[in-house]
């Protein structure tokens, strides 16, 4: 269930362990809108093929709704945007054993995320993916909302799928505020 702007969602650290001990990283999913009602994607830089809506973590004590927007200028240099919604629930994956073991020291074994729609209000030429120091995407552009599949990579595709189910109503909403 989605809903607008819930108070405190601080990540629950007493369920946050896998079976392996390791834990699953607390970050925000960025499910970012234009005026068409499509959601940006982006190649990584790291494994060329694989695109992805943004994403990163949340930092200890920050809430999800300014990680949101620290992430977002981070990995495509703008702020320019205002939350629509947000997912009520955590969302989980695991990362493949071969790439967790080299991610973030081992430490983690996928991410549990907080997903937040939100709504581009700037122009196309506000994205920067070049913006931070080390920038994590090649290229991007924006896809219809049940397109999202085409482009995730498997082990996220449930979440995706998940994404899509609770925010496809706001690309509708998008799209019927641009119909005279």
């Amino acid at each position: 269930m989605t809903k607008r702007l819930p108070s405190k969602n601080r990540h629950s650290r007493s369920s946050d362990r896998a079976d392996d001990g390791r834990s699953y990283r607390p970050g925000v999913g960025i499910t970012l809108f234009n005026a068409r009602g499509h959601v940006f994607v982006a190649e990584r830089l790291d494994n060329p093929g694989a695109w992805q809506m943004p994403q990163g973590g949340i930092d200890e004590g920050e809430e999800p709704e300014v990680a949101v927007f620290r992430e977002m200028e981070e990995e495509i240099g703008t702020r320019n945007a205002r939350i629509l919604g947000m997912m009520e629930d955590w969302v989980r994956y695991e990362i493949p054993d071969r790439t967790s073991k080299k991610l973030w020291g081992g430490k983690y074994r996928g991410q549990q995320q907080k997903w937040i729609a939100l709504e581009f209000l700037g122009d196309d030429s506000d994205i920067d993916l070049e913006a931070h120091h080390d920038p994590e995407f090649s290229q991007w552009k924006w896809v219809p909302i049940a397109d999202l599949l085409d482009y995730v990579v498997s082990f996220k595709r449930d979440v995706y799928a998940r994404v899509m189910e609770e925010f496809s109503p706001y690309a509708k909403q998008i799209r019927d505020r641009r119909k005279p």
